[in-house]
């Protein structure tokens, strides 16, 4: 029962997969754009309404700004519109006429209008109206939002014309303020990516050319998938006074002396579920961490005639009543009753796929013996099949809520045990890092052939990552955790203190 393709075979293709057989999103007729569907949705209504708790613990509130940005609030800053030039959609027109049966675009806009990729530029703009003294500040505020990015080379989570995500913005009058700000937030991530998403991630500064335009400092979470590549899972940027410059955000200051403001911007999109998918899945399905999956329990009722029916619904019932009086990360669990006209299997391997973590089967045989059938989705038996185990139905209320946290912690050291263990510390030759590069196959193994990251020294000269890019490599980041040892940076040869990540990425 197992999928078309499997992550060694066509990595590529598994993925693709993998968002079909759980049912998560399919491609619209709008070019680059996805229909997400309700458990991909279930997925990002979890990671959203965490963040969302997180975000306003530290003080942020909600607003919301249009989709629509003036072009000429992007052409105040020259760095910012430059970096994000090519993938900008403009609306031009006011409306549509028909002529000769033809929808032609008319009434041309006196200014065109930028569909919002980011909103740096228009909340600039706003709080150069709100921020006139030091007590105005710090403005802390935050989006929950799509975006529209022209890309040209679109794929289902990972990158699309349009998504949804979440955009912090804030101002505040010292330098460092918004540095505490930006690194503040950065550690959000971390605790979203690690905490409920069993994502482990590398935690470090861009280096220039990776910096968002117009930033003085990127900061990134890094998370490694099971073909060895990077995934940039969320990124926090400190701005400086660049948009406060630009949009005039200025206040005067406690001696009476007008200053410009320092700005932060931060955020996560939908592209975490990509993550996701990348990090936990196996070649039966999606693998969901427990803390974020729509339903953490599902049950699936057997039975073949209308007597049978009867008493399985009423013990089905009975178990999801007594489920959902119960906890799982200090939360009622999330239990779902599937009783739909589909034969019994067929559901179970529905969620199966779908990587619901705890699959329960019960029929009048479960029902004879007062237990249930639990179908525990991140272990396999010693046939390789989904472990199934029979538990008491007392037994399996009171446990449930344990086996969902050890499960959510057994996904996170899986995948932590992949990182630590496929991040090379031993290449400090430039030959050393091309041969290990070569290779092109994808999914991380035993063997050890697949590349995956490598940490070692950079001298930190921009001409170096010229020489990255014929092997289609990039420095994915400089970790805050730094070694402090002095060495040989790996690209010249050059005397290096600074310790960086290198790898292939999404």
């Amino acid at each position: 029962m197992g999928l078309q393709n499997t992550r060694k075979s066509n990595y590529s293709e598994w993925y693709q997969d993998i968002i079909k057989a759980a049912d998560l999103a399919e491609n619209s007729l709008s070019r680059g754009c996805m229909v997400i569907k309700p458990w991909g949705f279930g997925l990002w209504e979890h990671i959203q309404k965490n963040l969302d708790v997180k975000i306003k613990e530290t003080g942020h509130d909600n607003y919301y700004f249009p989709i629509f940005i003036p072009l000429s609030l992007f052409q105040k800053e020259a760095n910012h519109v430059e970096g994000f030039a090519k993938e900008m959609a403009v609306v031009t027109h006011s409306r549509l006429i028909n002529d000769n049966g033809k929808l032609v675009p008319a009434s041309p806009l006196e200014e065109p209008l930028v569909v919002r990729p980011t909103s740096e530029t228009i909340i600039a703009e706003s709080f150069s109206k709100w921020v006139n003294s030091y007590r105005d500040l710090p403005v802390l505020m935050n989006q929950w939002a799509n975006v529209v990015r022209w890309e040209m080379r679109p794929r289902i989570f990972l990158r699309t014309c349009e998504f949804l995500w979440q955009e912090g913005h804030t101002a505040h009058s010292s330098e460092a303020e918004a540095i505490e700000e930006t690194l503040k937030m950065l550690e959000v991530y971390r605790v979203i990516s690690e905490e409920y998403m069993a994502m482990p991630v590398i935690v470090g500064e861009k280096c220039e050319s990776e910096r968002f335009p117009g930033a003085k400092n990127t900061y990134c979470i890094e998370s490694m998938m099971q073909d060895g590549r990077a995934l940039q899972a969320g990124t926090s940027h400190y701005l400086g006074q660049n948009f406060a410059k630009s949009a005039n955000i200025t206040f005067q200051n406690k001696n009476n002396e007008q200053e410009y403001a320092y700005t932060t911007s931060w955020g996560v999109s939908t592209r975490l579920i990509g993550g996701l998918i990348m990090t936990h899945s196996d070649d039966e399905g999606l693998r969901t961490p427990p803390r974020i999956a729509p339903s953490q329990v599902v049950i699936v009722p057997i039975y073949r005639n209308e007597e049978d029916e009867a008493k399985v619904v009423e013990y089905a019932n009975k178990l999801k009543s007594e489920l959902e009086a119960t906890q799982a990360f200090g939360e009622k669990i999330r239990v779902k009753f599937d009783n739909r006209d589909k034969a019994p299997i067929d559901k179970r391997w529905e969620y199966i796929r779908k990587g619901a973590p705890l699959v329960i089967e019960v029929g009048p045989k479960d029902i004879e013996k007062n237990s249930v059938a639990v179908n525990i989705r991140n272990k396999f038996d010693d046939k390789g099949r989904i472990a199934k185990e029979f538990i008491a139905f007392d037994e399996f209320v009171a446990k449930a809520g344990s086996m969902l946290e050890n499960m959510q912690k057994e996904m996170f050291e899986a995948a932590k045990s992949l990182l630590d263990n496929n991040i090379r510390e031993d290449i400090s030759t430039w030959e050393e890092f091309q041969a290990y590069f070569k290779p092109k196959n994808a999914f991380l193994d035993d063997s050890k052939s697949t590349p995956a990251f490598v940490k070692a020294k950079w001298c930190g000269d921009a001409e170096t990552e010229e020489k990255l890019k014929e092997l289609a490599v990039t420095i994915r980041c400089i970790p805050l955790q730094q070694s402090g040892t002095t060495g040989k940076c790996v690209i010249t040869g050059k005397d290096a203190t600074m310790d960086v990540i290198f790898a292939r990425s999404y």
